[in-house]
């Protein structure tokens, strides 16, 4: 074994190999597990680890300072000064960098910064995987198929530069994703979770709640387009708020290129997007949404800077009661629009103050949709933030207060700023998956939301 092997001991060892003016160092140790099954039985496993190496080198110019950052995956230590020296090559390369800043600066290690990462494995399964074959059996007696996966992965993250940080953050992430199906394929339904350590998802109760969706789906309604009420669930309004967030890059509002810019110029912070009590929040310390206390930048870009690698995060209200209250800035887009600085964190949660949840909310429902979840989301002009997409595995017709049958597929084209104000109803605010951008994002807690007039622009034949 290499006498430099150990990721910390990675970091050192780039950062003394290197002969830019500044160097940041990030080593990305990954483990990951998974289950994946179909028809009610298990199909593969596995156990997956792996290391990626980010080296970013600035240098000093007479027009100013340039980065240059290279990424390599399974980096030993015979592979630190060919890296080091590329990210110095693409440095020298580069021109001056707009966003460049002072790095971070700091003394302080992390306590744990030189131990071994945080690893899982299969017996991250070990009580979901029995409960798993009881919704199985359960199933299976009730004439449904399960079809899914499970992944739970974490990420040990060590980051070092040559102004003295020595930063390190443990990044759990676990989704469940079930998908219920009749035998005939005609009818499908889809329940999802998110988890830091599946000791608090059930599947037998996420069975429960799919065999009901069927036996909804057992009427079938075609409805055309059109303006409905209609109940978005958490884990839609995650996707939806979450788009948002993308699209709230302080600077392009000041240029005038985005939903959040002023009429001629400047910003809409300060400005009421909703009637309702409506926070939306991050926070790196929120209960069982943890994320990563600092800033970890793999790269520049319109809402993200490799010059402020560990910046300290704190929570911050991007919403504040209905009133725009932050955009996201790095501290060269913070400089130029004297905006805050507020980068992004890793999780994002909306409170509305309401206490009712989804079953609650579709009891007082006169007429209306209840929706699933919402996919293909694509942008259609960022002036708006029009969005359009398409709901699927299942969109039901609430009459009375009671589901009564569910009712073909739509697109949909909306705005998540617009709905904000137009809103009637906020609910229980709950731990979520975003159905769409579970790739990206996986810690978010939103509330149901009632909107009046939800614009289903046309039928969709998706199921």
């Amino acid at each position: 074994m290499s006498a430099v092997s150990k990721p910390y001991e990675i970091v050192e060892r780039a950062l003394e190999l290197s002969r830019a003016d500044g160097c940041v160092v990030i080593a990305d140790e990954q483990s990951s597990a998974n289950l994946r099954w179909a028809g009610n039985a298990l199909t593969t496993n596995g156990v997956t680890r792996g290391r990626t190496l980010t080296v970013i080198a600035t240098v000093d110019g007479a027009q100013g300072t340039a980065s240059g950052v290279v990424s390599r995956s399974a980096v030993t230590a015979d592979d630190l000064e060919p890296l080091v020296r590329a990210a110095e090559a693409a440095a020298r390369s580069a021109g001056p960098a707009e966003d460049a800043q002072p790095l971070v600066e700091g003394v302080a290690a992390s306590p744990d910064f030189t131990d071994a990462p945080a690893e899982t494995s299969s017996s991250v399964f070990a009580d979901f995987a029995p409960a798993l074959g009881e919704a199985f059996a359960r199933a299976r007696a009730g004439g449904r198929e399960l079809y899914g996966f499970a992944h739970h992965e974490l990420t040990s993250t060590y980051l070092g530069t040559s102004a003295g940080l020595r930063l390190r953050h443990d990044q759990p992430s676990g989704t469940l994703e079930l998908n219920a199906k009749s035998p005939d394929r005609t009818r499908s339904a889809w329940a999802g979770r998110s988890t830091r350590d599946f000791k608090d998802v059930d599947p037998t109760a996420l069975d429960a709640e799919l065999a009901e969706r069927l036996g909804w789906a057992e009427r079938r309604i075609e409805l055309p387009a059109g303006r409905y009420e209609t109940l978005l669930p958490p884990t839609a309004v995650a996707d939806l708020a979450i788009y948002q967030l993308w699209s709230s890059a302080g600077r392009d509002a000041a240029e005038g290129r985005t939903v959040f810019s002023k009429p001629g110029g400047g910003t809409r912070v300060g400005e009421t997007l909703s009637p309702l009590p409506l926070t939306l929040r991050s926070d790196p310390n929120e209960p069982g949404l943890e994320s990563a206390p600092f800033v970890i930048a793999h790269s520049s870009g319109d809402d993200s800077s490799v010059f402020d690698n560990g910046l300290p995060l704190s929570a911050t209200d991007w919403v504040r009661e209905g009133r725009l209250e932050r955009l996201v800035t790095t501290r060269h887009s913070a400089a130029l629009t004297r905006l805050p600085v507020a980068p992004a964190a890793g999780n994002l949660i909306l409170d509305g103050g309401g206490e009712r949840s989804l079953e609650e909310m579709v009891a007082s429902t006169e007429r209306g949709l209840l929706l699933t979840c919402l996919w293909y989301i694509r942008e259609v002009d960022p002036a708006t933030l029009l969005l359009t997409g398409l709901t699927r595995d299942g969109v039901y017709l609430v009459e009375g207060g009671e589901v009564v049958g569910e009712v073909n597929n739509f697109r949909f084209n909306e705005s998540p700023v617009d709905l904000l104000s137009r809103a009637t109803e906020a609910g229980r605010t709950e731990k979520t998956l975003p159905r769409e951008w579970s790739d990206w994002f996986t810690r978010a807690a939103m509330p149901p939301l009632r909107v009046p007039d939800f614009n289903m622009s046309s039928v969709s034949q998706g199921v």
